[in-house]
């Protein structure tokens, strides 16, 4: 059989077609390779320089490979975060003519972190509870889409900074399948699963002693089944409010829009005595802050940055001379958006020297700066500017943080 590459883009067979196909992939010369952190797999996976992208590759089956790449672009097109599916490659042979596994390849996710790597310096209890904040978001954005994992857990997925938070990708979809709406038992099994592995894994880090002596492994196993079911019960939840009251649907509605998420559909019923309303959101989507802010800026962030983005944006709009909500003669927030872009947050993220900025995307370093902002200007009891804190932080921070310096990425500039 002959090398065939199936992929999502047409330039990417030939810039894939110079990669060594005919060796196994734990044989990949370092010349291909790109040297960043992995986490465990049950198949072997290696990252490589395709172009100007890096790719993960992993070998398996034909089949797996193939339901697993269309399930990447499935979830990809319902707006899900995973990893980007890029090609499979099948019809492997070796110098020998024997046939080799077939590979799935996908892209590699700028500014991420596998679980491991992030436990390579013991991680304080604060930032374990975040990282499980992002996964129970993760799990139930899959749910209500109707995915069920398979194999949620901390192997399974990769993390990104987000304004002091985590966001959550998932990366291995092998074990998964997509319905039009998933049961109770599908969900309960999938968050078993997740409390099981993800005890499984913390049992296997204190053991190999990059566990906090604080951390209990089972205790924060079943922690993701409390943190999905209060977030699954107030995105799902049925309320009934007396008649008339219209405004008790509004502030549930803006309490989803502070959690991130969008009611694109909702039920609302009248009793038949006419004495309550009975509110069902029926489609909740994620992203409200990052839809809000790439329609004002074409900013693509991750949504707690957007949303720290956006104070950031308002507060600098209430100080511009032609800023005057409800009058139709003043500037549109769009225009005073992209303003905001062009003179204070490019100029602000291009002051941090490229080779400084490790994995932080642009709108994280802005985030930090913002952070870094508030903290001068609290101990000096007045506003230090912008200015002030990039300085600062470049000349003190930036040198102590040095797991921000590994680059993951080929360029992270604005």
């Amino acid at each position: 059989m002959a090398l065939q590459i199936s992929a999502t883009n047409p330039e990417h067979p030939t810039l894939l077609l110079t990669l060594p196909w005919h060796l196994p992939l734990e044989e990949w010369p370092e010349e291909y390779l790109v040297p960043l952190p992995r986490g465990i797999s049950r198949h072997v996976v290696r990252y490589a320089r395709a172009g100007d992208e890096v790719i993960a590759v992993k070998e398996l089956a034909e089949r797996p490979a193939l339901r697993e790449y269309e399930l990447l672009r499935d979830l990809d097109r319902i707006g899900i975060p995973s990893v980007d599916p890029l090609a499979v490659v099948t019809g492997r042979l070796d110098e020998a003519g024997e046939p080799l596994e077939p590979v799935l390849i996908t892209r590699h996710l700028g500014g991420s972190m596998p679980y491991r790597s992030m436990f390579e310096t013991t991680m304080r209890p604060a930032t374990m509870h975040r990282l499980m904040d992002a996964l129970a978001v993760l799990l139930v954005r899959l749910h209500l889409a109707g995915f069920a994992w398979g194999d949620c857990s901390l192997s399974n997925t990769l993390f990104r900074r987000d304004a002091g938070a985590y966001a959550a990708y998932l990366v291995d979809a092998e074990t998964g399948d997509l319905h039009t709406q998933l049961s109770t038992g599908q969900r309960e099994y999938d968050l078993d699963l997740a409390r099981v592995n993800i005890s499984g894994e913390l049992l296997d880090l204190e053991a190999s002693g990059a566990l906090h002596p604080s951390v209990d492994p089972i205790d924060f196993g079943t922690e993701i089944c409390g943190r999905y079911g209060s977030l699954w019960e107030e995105l799902t939840r049925t309320s009934v409010y007396p008649a008339g009251k219209y405004h008790y649907i509004e502030r549930r509605i803006r309490r989803l829009n502070e959690l991130g998420f969008d009611v694109a559909e909702m039920q609302i019923e009248h009793s038949s005595n006419g004495d309550t309303v009975t509110f069902v959101p029926k489609v909740v989507d994620a992203g409200h802050h990052q839809r809000q802010l790439l329609r004002l800026t074409g900013l693509d962030t991750e949504e707690n940055q957007a949303r720290r983005l956006l104070n950031d944006l308002e507060s600098w709009m209430a100080t511009q001379e032609d800023y005057a909500p409800g009058d139709p003669l003043a500037a549109r927030p769009e225009v005073l958006a992209h303003r905001w872009v062009r003179d204070v947050f490019r100029p602000t993220v291009r002051a941090v020297p490229i080779e400084l900025r490790g994995s932080m995307d642009p709108a994280e370093i802005y985030h930090e700066l913002l952070e870094h902002r508030w903290f001068l200007s609290e101990h000096a009891q007045h506003d230090i500017g912008l200015e002030v804190a990039v300085a600062d932080y470049i000349e003190n921070i930036l040198p102590k943080a040095r797991e921000t310096l590994v680059p993951t990425t080929p360029d992270t500039s604005p």
